[in-house]
Formats: C-alpha cells, structure tokens, sequence
C-alpha cells in the first residue's frame, strides 16, 4: 500500500464530504487511517509458511482437537465496513497436529483481508486441512456485520452464522460431535 497516496486520497474524500482536512480535529486523520488500514489489511503481506512457521509436529492422536471463540475481525469487501465475531475450528489429526497458536494466526491472516464471511470460512478449514494433512475440518464462523447494523436493514441483534466442513466431518456423527463440542447442535 502506497501509504502517502492513501493519505492523500483520504484528504480528498473529507473536502468531497464538505469537511476541512485542515480542521484541528481532522489534521492526523487521513494518516491514522492509512496506518488503521495498512493493519486491517495486513493478511495480504503474510503468507502460509511464514505463518505456520513449522508449527507442525507429528502426532498418533486421532481424536478431535478443537479451538474454540477465536476473535475474528475483518473488513467486508463490499462495503469496506466490519465485521467481527468468533471462529470454532476442530480437527482430526492424520499424522500430524499444529501448534494451537497457528491455528489462530491462520484465521487472522486471512481476516486481515477484504472478505466475505462465506470464504474466509472455507479458506481457513481448506488450510489447515491442507497443511496439516488432517482426516477431517470443520469450521464454524458467526459473526455481526456493521454493513447490515449501520446502514441498509439496520438489524442490530442480527448475526450470521457460516460453517465449512471437510473430510470426516462429512460424517453425521462426527459433525455431530463437534457441534456439540462447541456448544451448537444440527
């Protein structure tokens, strides 16, 4: 991101919305949101490997390991607006586990992008069943979108829920499990 023209574009947008960049209150605003979204959008910059960092250990365990509650915030893609909840993700291992940190920081790194709730779930049970080899993934993703609470239907109690399944996890039973592991039911 070219942080200057970020800068400069921001000053722009403030003149169009019929408010002085020169304002005491506003001087520092277009670079504080440069540097805000440089961090909301940090995902693009990091990568798979760098964010794994070897965290991947082999493992006889076949059970399921779950995380649960992962704060999730990222920015919706159509309107540039949040949306912010808490990611549920288990496994079964094949051969393989990974650090419990990891998992989380796949989840930020692709939040930190523009996304849709929609993909940022299958993106993150793609990766990790990817990385880890594992025999099954769910993810299940429920999140509170500022675009439906602040603007459009201004449903403020709204709250979309979005689930990705692999492997295993096609299996009733072991779908079953999870749910309930993490405290939702079919």
């Amino acid at each position: 991101m070219n942080r200057e023209k970020v800068i400069g574009l921001i000053k722009e947008l403030i003149v169009e919305l019929g408010e002085d960049p020169q304002r005491e209150g506003l001087l520092k605003t277009p670079e504080r949101f440069a540097d805000a979204f440089s961090f909301f959008t940090k995902g693009y910059q990091e990568n798979i490997e760098d964010t794994v960092n070897g965290a991947i250990y082999a493992s006889e365990a076949n059970n399921m390991i779950i995380l649960r509650d992962i704060e999730v915030y990222s920015l919706c893609e159509h309107h540039l607006l949040p949306f912010y909840g808490k990611c549920h993700i288990g496994y079964i291992a094949g051969k393989q586990v990974m650090g419990v940190s990891k998992i989380a920081r796949i989840v930020e790194m692709y939040a930190r992008r523009l996304q849709i709730q929609e993909r940022l779930t299958s993106q993150i049970a793609e990766e990790i069943k990817r990385c880890i080899k594992a025999d099954g993934v769910g993810v299940v993703m429920e999140c509170r979108h500022l675009c439906m609470m602040m603007r459009g239907v201004e449903k403020q109690n709204s709250l979309m829920t979005t689930s990705s399944v692999l492997g295993s996890f096609h299996n009733l039973a072991t779908r079953e499990e999870f749910l309930s592991l993490i405290g939702r039911q079919l």
